[in-house]
């Protein structure tokens, strides 16, 4: 594809994605080592992916699964043969097993993926697979092949792809015509070469990073047998990532190359674990029904996790004196954990016992200043109490922090709101809109703030300069 079949297709599909349009509809990306695009651009070009990505599909918006993932993912890129290190994550609700690393630092991952891996290492494992992708540019070294590809088939190839990976299977199926299922197969997936060195330089880095090198052919395993009950359709990570015995048997011989250590897993991940299973079972009773049966065997394996799990069904189905008798014995023996300190919180909510759990937050943050679950945490409990301004001025010295976090502007347009800051509230969906893909929108939304600050000047011009920069971008983007 050249460059200006690119630019053409990419501005089709960006005003389709300023639309209610009920298609998939994502720009394809080059990779920074190719003559198409600069490592600037290719930066640029995956955070406009990621912003129509957003606006397409369900995203998880847990502050706690998405701080432990970005930890996770930085603690592995710091280890590996990543140049350019900005990246953003999106975690999408799904119970697929998936992953994926689009040029330009954009990493995604499915929540379904943590039903999966039955440690952080083989977790890990997946991630550092998918920076090698990035660090190695392997989308790139394909990229020739695509560029035969016409208009329709490469667009409607994308689309469907991340229909299959979002909207689950049969759909994603069903969008696809022969030429694009073909292309698939021929284009999308990593060939055994690119495989092979991801796999290679994956495990490097998850051993510098200080996982068991084993925790690989072990998670290849937990595919193998996945894929063995998926029927004709295998699971969607394994559509672009073609796994064979002798993959399997490759990855095993080369973890034996490393010392032997001994290795344990950690707490933190199968508690969010337990939070990725709650939120794939769409009935409080049933996951009540799930994490009590856990927490009742006698071989449980992760007890503490089971018990936390139940405490947050039991929540999510306002069963707070049930959830506070489950999360008791967790509290007390770890009273500062983050997750159990904002479960309390919550059951305390749920309770009306508003002050208590304001304090409890207060005191949390006071030990770990700026967290983000901790704060978001806050915010909710001070928009709970009627506490709107607290809860606008917590939040704006916090979107400072994380400018490219929707859920931030979200949350603090709300806020906003309740606090009467009328202003505020349409820079905050501004911005929140940019983070989405529908530029249009932000601009409008700009254009509503302008006539409320007609007799501020300074504030008119800071509006006016946010209205050019996105307009500005508006054309950067047909440009590139």
């Amino acid at each position: 594809m050249g460059t200006r079949c690119f630019i053409a297709m990419w501005c089709l599909l960006l005003a389709l994605g300023a639309s209610a349009h009920t298609e998939i509809a994502l720009p394809s990306l080059g990779d920074g080592s190719s003559s198409l695009f600069s490592q600037s651009q290719e930066h640029t070009l995956g955070r406009a992916w990621l912003s129509a990505f957003r606006s397409q599909v369900k995203t998880i918006d847990d502050p706690l699964m998405q701080v432990y993932i970005e930890q996770l993912i930085y603690k592995l890129a710091s280890h590996s043969e990543l140049q350019d290190r900005r990246l953003e994550v999106v975690i999408v609700d799904n119970p697929t097993m998936n992953a994926f690393a689009v040029p330009g630092g954009v990493i995604g991952v499915h929540n379904g993926l943590f039903l999966f891996a039955d440690t952080e290492a083989q977790l890990a494992s997946v991630l550092g697979h998918e920076l090698a992708h990035l660090s190695q540019r392997h989308f790139v070294r394909g990229l020739e092949a695509r560029q035969r590809a016409s208009i329709p088939t490469m667009a409607g190839l994308l689309a469907s792809i991340v229909l299959a990976a979002t909207a689950g299977g049969d759909a994603g199926i069903a969008a696809m015509t022969a030429t694009q299922a073909a292309a698939l197969q021929n284009q999308l997936r990593y060939s055994r070469q690119n495989e092979q060195e991801a796999d290679r330089i994956g495990m490097d880095t998850l051993v510098a990073a200080g996982y068991d090198p084993n925790a690989a052919p072990a998670m290849f395993d937990n595919m193998q047998q996945a894929l063995r009950y998926a029927g004709q359709r295998p699971p969607e990570f394994l559509l672009t990532h073609p796994l064979t015995e002798n993959r399997i048997a490759d990855t095993r011989n080369r973890a034996r190359q490393y010392p032997q250590k001994i290795y344990t897993d950690t707490l933190d991940y199968q508690l969010l674990r337990a939070r990725a299973e709650l939120q794939l079972t769409p009935r409080s009773d049933e996951a009540v029904k799930r994490f009590r049966s856990q927490v009742q065997s006698s071989d449980n394996r992760r007890p503490e996790a089971s018990r936390y799990g139940l405490a947050l069904a039991y929540t999510r189905g306002g069963r707070y004196a049930e959830a506070s008798e489950a999360l008791a014995p967790l509290l007390a023996n770890e009273p500062n954990r983050l997750e159990y300190v904002i479960a309390r919180a919550d059951i305390e909510i749920g309770l009306g016992e508003l002050d208590t759990a304001r304090q409890r937050l207060q005191r949390a943050l006071a030990i770990n200043p700026s967290n983000h679950p901790l704060t978001m945490a806050y915010a909710n409990a001070l928009l709970k109490s009627h506490m709107p301004q607290q809860a606008e001025a917590l939040l704006q010295e916090h979107v400072k922090r994380r400018p490219t976090d929707p859920a931030v502007w979200y949350l603090l347009a709300e806020v906003h709101g309740l606090a009467g800051n009328i202003v505020g509230v349409h820079q905050a969906r501004a911005e929140y809109f940019v983070l989405n893909g529908v530029l249009d929108r932000a601009i409008q939304q700009l254009g509503y703030a302008l006539p409320l600050v007609k007799h501020d000047r300074i504030s008119e011009a800071r509006i006016q300069e946010r209205i050019r920069q996105i307009q500005q971008l508006k054309i950067d983007l047909k440009q590139l």
